[in-house]
């Protein structure tokens, strides 16, 4: 097994941390208190190839692989997750189902998004159904050349900002999965209105909900063959979570390196606080979980590269990244006392900002459910087994 990374690799991940230290990490703060989107740091984004890295070439992607893709979402999560999410959760999904959609839909939406000039959204979640998504009761009819959405979305990332929406809805209410069709629509399209919500955490990423009143877009705007779009959001799911947990990790791994550097300055009874067991086996401690979960994701995505099955990888991942991250950055606050507890350090608003990540993309149950699927088989989870 190769546990290193190619001299290509790494000079990219050099390359994007010094962009996440110049232009990310400083501006973490004031970004949470401004509850906007930033549209700035989006284009330089854009212009790096850092919105959908895994796109075609002839797409107006840079057709990297999945490890590559991880490494550039791990150094962006060391200086704002929330610009990850972005970059690596909604718009990696989007370009999922854009690929398979007609190349006006990649011309409208994909390569816009690419370049960092819009800004994608992805609608799955309904108010009485998040992971059952199969159950979910947006409509999509068919009207000629067009087709007619009406119903409600919510739980939607970047809801408030997006320039465009990728939305699920049934073509077929009564086939269950395969009636699940996937549609571009743009986000000022008429008859559809927002709602956004105050969240704790990830101000930047601006939730809320949409409702859908009968809005009317072209065939072309459908993303795939109907009935085709759930299988292909629960494939963007098996790397969208991986990414996810890596941006969990990075800013999981920037709290412990700087907690490292506080306990060495920071003095108790004449001598540094890293140098008592009680704060160096803590950092240990999640040092450690985060180093084990880290490499589990790459494991995710090499076998993903390889074209091998990594559902359970991605599945586990996905609880255990945000999990041991929040445990971690909890720590850290803690370590640095009534100081660590001040909006002065990044630690409070990385608590908050990375607990909402426990929930995006499969929360810790049903990623255990998944992951179950796999160790155990479907048929031996079934009910009354």
């Amino acid at each position: 097994m190769d546990f290193g990374f190619s001299p290509e690799q790494k000079t990219l991940a050099q390359a994007v941390t010094r962009f996440v230290e110049r232009e990310l990490l400083p501006g973490y703060h004031q970004r949470d208190k401004e509850k906007t989107f930033p549209r700035d740091v989006w284009k330089k984004l854009g212009e790096l190839g850092l919105i959908g890295m895994g796109a075609p070439v002839e797409d107006g992607g840079h057709g990297a692989d999945c490890v590559t893709e991880g490494i550039a979402a791990e150094a962006v999560g060391r200086g704002d997750p929330n610009i990850g999410v972005a970059a690596f959760a909604a718009a990696e999904l989007c370009a999922q189902a854009l690929l398979a959609g007609s190349g006006q839909a990649k011309s409208d939406f994909l390569a816009p998004m690419l370049r960092g000039d819009k800004v994608p959204a992805i609608a799955v979640t309904e108010p009485h159904c998040g992971t059952d998504a199969v159950a979910m009761r947006a409509k999509a009819v068919r009207k000629g050349e067009r087709y007619l959405l009406s119903g409600e979305k919510s739980g939607i990332t970047l809801a408030k900002a997006a320039d465009f929406f990728v939305i699920f809805a049934k073509t077929d209410p009564a086939a269950g999965a395969a009636g699940v069709s996937a549609f571009a629509v743009p986000g000022d399209s008429p008859g559809l209105t927002r709602q956004f919500y105050e969240d704790m955490g990830s101000k930047t990423l601006c939730r809320g909900s949409i409702f859908l009143d009968d809005v009317e877009i072209p065939e072309a705007y459908r993303l795939g063959k109907e009935g085709k779009g759930f299988r292909t959001l629960m494939k963007g799911f098996d790397v969208s979570r991986v990414y996810l947990a890596l941006l969990c990790l990075g800013a999981a791994v920037k709290s412990v390196e700087e907690t490292i550097e506080y306990t060495k300055g920071r003095l108790a009874f004449q001598k540094p606080l890293a140098q008592f067991e009680g704060v160096s086996f803590t950092v240990v401690e999640h040092a450690a979980m985060l180093e084990a979960v880290r490499l589990l994701c790459y494991k995710a995505l090499s076998l993903r590269d390889h074209g091998l099955p990594h559902t359970k990888e991605a599945a586990m991942v996905k609880w255990m990244g945000p999990r041991f991250s929040v445990d971690a950055i909890r720590d850290c606050l803690l370590l640095h006392g009534h100081y660590g507890y001040t909006q002065e350090y990044r630690f409070e608003q990385r608590l908050r900002d990375v607990m909402g990540l426990e929930i995006a993309d499969g929360t810790a149950q049903i990623c255990k459910i998944v992951a179950a699927r796999e160790l155990f088989g479907r048929e031996w989870l079934k009910e009354g087994k």
